[in-house]
C-alpha cells in the first residue's frame, strides 16, 4: 500500500503497478463511458453470460420436477429429520410433464456430465480464439448450448444415455466461452479498467444463476419442466443474433468506436506487446504466479461448482422445500454473488487508480476475502441441523464473499500475460485461461446424501470418482 494521493509515488512505479511483471509507459487520457464501445462489449457480454449460466443451472430445478419424488425418498434418511415446513404455501402444482424413475447416482451423473465436455473445450477454446476470433467463438458456443437446450425433453424420453451425452455436448458448447472472452478482452479492456470491465461482463453468469433458479421453479409449477428449456433456449438464439451483429473482435475492426476511445484503448495496450512470436509454454509451466493461480481457481471453484449444482437438490433433500420455494431460495446466494462482484470491480479500480494501491496488494486482498469468508461461512452451514433461516444466510453470506475473486485472481492473469504477436495476444492470455480452468473439472461429482444421527450432523456429501472411471 501506497500514499493516497494522487502523484506522490515514485516515477513509473503506478504504472507498473497496474501492469506488474510488464514495463509500464504513459497512459493516454482516458476516453468516457457514457455509450463507449468497450462498456457495450461489457453489456453484451454482461447478457451472454446471463444466458450462458440460465442454461447451465435451469436442469438443477427442472430434475427436482423431473424426477418422482418416492425415487430419491426411498434411499434418503435425512428427510425424515428435517420436517415438511410448506404447507403455508398453495398452490396448484402442473404435473403434466413426465416423471422419471432416477435414482440420487443416476441424478448426480445427470448433472455432472455437463462438466465432463465443458473441460474438453478449454484449451481448443484458447488456441482457436486466435484463429477465428473471440466473437465468433463465444457467440456460437452459447449458440450450440441453447440449440443443445431446446432438445433436453427429447433426450430425457429417449434415456439417461441421452440425456448424459446432450448435457456433454452442451458442455462443449460452453467449455470455449472463458477463454474467448478473456481473448476479446486482451485486445479491449485498458489495464486501469480491467476490475470494471470484466467484473460487468462476469457478473452476467451471478444474475442468470438468479433469474434463471426461480423462474425455472416458477415454470415447473404454472407449466411444465419442459416449458424451461424452451424458453431459455430460444432466449439464447436471439442474444446470438444481437451478438453478431453489434460485437466486433478489436478496437480496429469496430465500426462504431470513437477515434478518441480507439487511441485511448490501443494506446494503452501497445506498450503491452511482446516480441514473443510464439507461446512460452515451459516459462508458463515454472511460473509460481500461474500456479498460485491454478491453486487459487482450483480451490474456488470446486466450492462454487458444487453449490451451482448441487444446491436445488440440498434444498429438496436435506430442507425440504417445495419446487417453486427451492428456486427462489436457491437464488438468493447468487443474487449477493452478484451484488458483490459488481461493486467489488468498481472497488478494486478505485483503489488502484485513484488511491494507488498497487496491483498486487489489491489482488491479494480481494481474493483472501473472496476465499477465506467463504470456506468459513460454508463449513459453519454443516453445523446447523434443520435451522431453515441460518442455512439460506450462511450459504448466502458465503457465496456473496466468493463475488471478491472476481477483481482478486479471475483477473490476475491478464495482470501478468504480455500480449504476444501471435493472434494479437489471444492465445498467450487463452493459454493461461484454460490451464486455471483445467484441474477443478477433472473429477465427476455424483449426488449422494447421507445423514448422520442428530440435529447438528445432517450432510450431503459429494463422492468423487476419477474421470476415468
Amino acid at each position: 500500500m501506497r500514499s493516497p494521493v494522487p502523484g506522490q509515488s515514485p516515477e513509473g512505479e503506478k504504472v507498473s503497478d497496474s501492469t506488474p511483471l510488464l514495463q509500464g509507459a504513459p497512459q493516454a487520457e482516458a476516453a468516457p463511458v457514457c455509450c463507449s464501445a468497450r462498456y457495450n462489449l461489457a453489456v453484451l457480454a454482461f447478457f451472454g453470460f446471463f444466458i450462458l449460466y440460465a442454461l447451465r443451472v435451469n436442469l438443477s430445478v427442472a430434475l427436482v420436477d423431473m424426477v418422482e419424488s418416492n425415487t430419491t425418498l426411498a434411499n434418503n434418511r435425512t428427510s425424515k429429520e428435517c420436517a415438511e415446513h410448506s404447507a403455508s404455501i398453495k398452490v396448484m402444482h402442473n404435473h403434466t410433464g413426465k416423471r422419471y424413475k432416477w435414482d440420487a447416482e443416476t441424478q448426480g451423473w445427470i448433472l455432472g456430465s455437463f462438466f465432463y465436455g465443458y473441460i474438453i473445450t478449454q484449451i481448443p477454446g484458447g488456441y482457436v480464439a486466435s484463429k477465428v476470433g473471440g466473437k465468433l467463438l463465444l457467440g456460437f458456443g452459447i449458440l450450440g448450448t441453447a440449440v443443445f437446450t431446446l432438445f433436453t425433453p427429447i433426450a430425457a424420453d429417449i434415456g439417461v444415455g441421452a440425456l448424459i451425452a446432450l448435457r456433454a455436448l452442451e458442455g462443449l458448447g460452453e467449455g470455449v466461452t472463458f477463454p474467448a472472452m478473456h481473448a476479446m478482452w486482451s485486445s479491449w479492456a485498458p489495464p486501469l479498467e480491467r476490475s470494471k470491465l470484466l467484473s460487468i461482463s462476469y457478473a452476467g453468469a451471478q444474475l442468470g444463476t438468479v433469474v434463471s433458479l426461480p423462474l425455472s421453479g416458477i415454470i415447473c409449477v404454472y407449466m411444465d419442466w419442459t416449458y424451461v428449456f424452451y424458453f431459455f433456449g430460444i432466449v439464447g438464439i436471439i442474444w446470438f443474433v444481437l451478438w453478431i451483429w453489434l460485437v466486433s473482435n478489436t478496437p480496429e475492426t469496430h465500426k462504431t468506436v470513437s477515434h478518441q476511445e480507439k487511441e485511448y484503448i490501443l494506446s494503452s495496450l501497445k506498450n503491452q506487446l511482446s516480441s514473443q512470436k510464439s507461446v512460452p509454454w515451459i516459462p508458463m509451466l515454472k511460473s509460481l504466479p500461474l500456479w498460485a493461480i491454478v491453486v487459487a481457481h482450483f480451490s474456488y471453484n470446486w466450492t462454487f461448482y458444487t453449490l451451482l449444482t448441487l444446491l436445488p437438490t440440498y434444498m429438496k433433500e436435506i430442507l425440504r422445500f417445495n419446487v417453486q420455494e427451492n428456486g427462489i431460495l436457491s437464488a438468493v446466494p447468487y443474487f449477493g454473488c452478484w451484488l458483490c462482484m459488481i461493486m467489488s470491480g468498481q472497488a478494486a479500480d478505485h483503489l488502484r487508480a485513484k488511491w494507488n494501491f498497487s496491483t498486487v496488494c489489491v489482488r491479494k486482498f480481494f481474493s483472501l476475502i473472496g476465499m477465506i469468508g467463504p470456506a468459513v461461512f460454508l463449513v459453519a452451514a454443516g453445523f446447523i441441523g434443520c435451522d431453515y433461516s441460518l442455512a439460506v444466510a450462511f450459504l448466502t453470506i458465503s457465496t456473496t464473499l466468493g463475488g471478491f475473486c472476481s477483481s482478486g485472481f479471475s483477473i490476475n492473469h491478464l495482470d501478468i500475460a504480455p500480449s504476444t504477436l501471435l493472434g494479437n495476444g489471444k492465445l498467450f492470455s487463452g493459454s493461461l485461461l484454460l490451464l486455471m480452468y483445467l484441474v477443478p473439472f477433472s473429477s465427476h461429482s455424483s449426488v449422494k446424501v447421507k445423514c448422520k444421527t442428530g440435529p447438528s450432523m445432517i450432510t450431503m456429501d459429494t463422492e468423487t470418482e476419477g474421470t476415468n472411471k
